[in-house]
């Protein structure tokens, strides 16, 4: 027994006879030492609600709530692991919500009026698709406003070095742009894929995010999205010819906003692709 009071997570997982399904990109922890590492890289839980997607059979669950976490709402997809997730609700009174359906489908801000902290292990085929959704979601009214207080998620290593990169690195890109804009990011720790079961074939790593007060230099999401998708989706080329696709007369918007017209991508620092921003409609 573990010191929740609750049987071990493998016990579970053979009782209800739950196997980890590709189609949900599933991978389970089953050792609370890790689960409950990854919620206190979050930070302080027991002012805050905890949104989690993907419990599974409900390792970080615990996790969280062993860390004190004032309320975890999850969701889950997969309907076989409910309950499971409904016997750690028993061990937790009012403490755990359990939500089944598509996370795609669901904002987090709307399972709990006060403020919430993102803490996953995120499916692996949804993972970036959520993280986005998420950052679109801070914009009210076109300001900045997230309701998030901050998002720990483990994604595959190279997805969270993509998150977290800066400029001039080699995972430096459209995603690293675009979440660093508007967050301050890092890649926490790494997680071996021993400790998952099934083990994934690939190294696992905590990416933690902060929302900044306010984005780090002016733009328009919408157009620094576009801007960031063509400039990234012709890498190796300059940007004097990977910007074509967006812009009539990319080698004068590059002299006004003061960048060389054969520069890549990967050299530009997020206020260089921000003055781009703001200068691409009157080119």
């Amino acid at each position: 027994m573990h010191d929740d009071g609750l049987p071990p997570l493998r016990d579970v997982i053979n009782r209800y006879e739950l196997r980890a399904d590709k189609k949900f990109g599933q991978n389970f922890i089953l050792d609370l030492n890790v689960t409950r590492r990854i919620a206190r890289q979050a930070g302080d839980l027991t002012d805050c609600d905890v949104v989690e997607i993907g419990p599974g059979p409900g390792g970080l669950t615990r996790g969280l709530l062993m860390e004190d976490a004032r309320k975890v709402h999850v969701i889950e997809a997969d309907s076989r692991f409910i309950p499971a997730l409904k016997e750690i609700a028993e061990a937790y009174p009012d403490r755990l919500n359990i939500i089944e359906g598509d996370a795609l489908k669901i904002r987090p801000q709307e399972l709990t009026g006060g403020p919430y902290r993102i803490i996953s292990n995120l499916p692996y085929n949804i993972g970036t698709a959520l993280l986005t959704g998420w950052l679109d979601d801070g914009w009210q009214n076109g300001l900045w406003q997230p309701s998030f207080l901050s998002m720990t998620l483990m994604f595959q290593k190279e997805v969270a070095q993509r998150i977290t990169a800066q400029a001039d690195d080699k995972h430096y890109g459209r995603l690293a742009v675009l979440a660093n804009w508007l967050c301050h990011t890092e890649l926490a720790f790494e997680v071996d894929r021993q400790v998952f079961v099934p083990p994934p074939k690939v190294t696992s790593a905590i990416a933690h995010l902060v929302p900044h007060a306010q984005p780090l230099a002016e733009a328009d999401p919408e157009m620094l999205t576009q801007l960031t998708a063509a400039a990234f989706g012709q890498r190796r080329k300059m940007l004097r010819a990977s910007l074509k696709q967006i812009c009539s007369d990319p080698m004068a918007l590059l002299a006004e906003a003061g960048i060389d017209e054969t520069s890549r991508a990967e050299v530009l620092t997020i206020d260089d692709f921000c003055k781009l921003a703001r200068l691409l409609p009157s080119h």
